[in-house]
């Protein structure tokens, strides 16, 4: 997959967000708590984003990171071929979002593989819609998610379903990467 053109397509797409709401840098700043300047550098696509500052700008926008992810792909087509589906890297972590849900902006539920190398964390300090559905599957690897406080250590095969209300948090320990699918309605 063309990574520097999904980061040109959404900076362009985090440039026309915030120009729909009418917002200044500073005001989105406030509302995501992401710095003028990194917000600045986003739009650009001088930088590619972090999965955290997506999860912060997504939650000032009131959309998933998965959301608006799909907001830079293409129309709808029912089949997306492995080939075809949009793959993310996180610069700072190695983290790997990969879109297994054909994009589609009208349709609510949306499946993502995520692969988080060993010894990595990710933090989210808000969910971009209170109350939001998951199941996340484990396929490979250990991982332990923490939602709204609670620690749970997952291992292949098994399914944590959670409503996110509050701050989350995927840790990988330091001898194991994680591989595994979420669901999102």
């Amino acid at each position: 997959m063309d990574t520097q053109g999904i980061d040109q397509r959404l900076a362009a797409r985090l440039r026309a967000l915030r120009a729909e709401r009418g917002w200044s840098l500073d005001e989105l700043a406030g509302l995501s708590s992401v710095s003028r300047a990194t917000l600045s550098r986003l739009e650009k696509a001088e930088v590619s984003p972090t999965a955290q500052v997506l999860g912060k700008l997504g939650a000032a926008y009131g959309l998933t990171m998965s959301r608006l992810m799909h907001l830079v792909e293409g129309g709808f087509a029912p089949v997306i071929r492995a080939d075809d589906q949009e793959v993310w890297t996180d610069p700072e972590t190695g983290f790997t979002r990969r879109t297994l849900s054909p994009p589609a902006q009208g349709l609510a539920g949306e499946t993502v593989r995520g692969d988080l190398p060993a010894g990595q964390a990710i933090a989210y300090s808000s969910p971009p819609r209170p109350g939001l559905e998951h199941h996340l599957v484990m396929l490979d690897g250990r991982l332990t998610v923490t939602v709204d406080g609670q620690a749970h250590d997952l291992h292949p095969g098994d399914c944590l379903r959670y409503q996110l209300y509050g701050s989350s948090r995927f840790e990988t320990p330091a001898d194991s990467a994680a591989r595994y699918i979420i669901f999102i309605v």
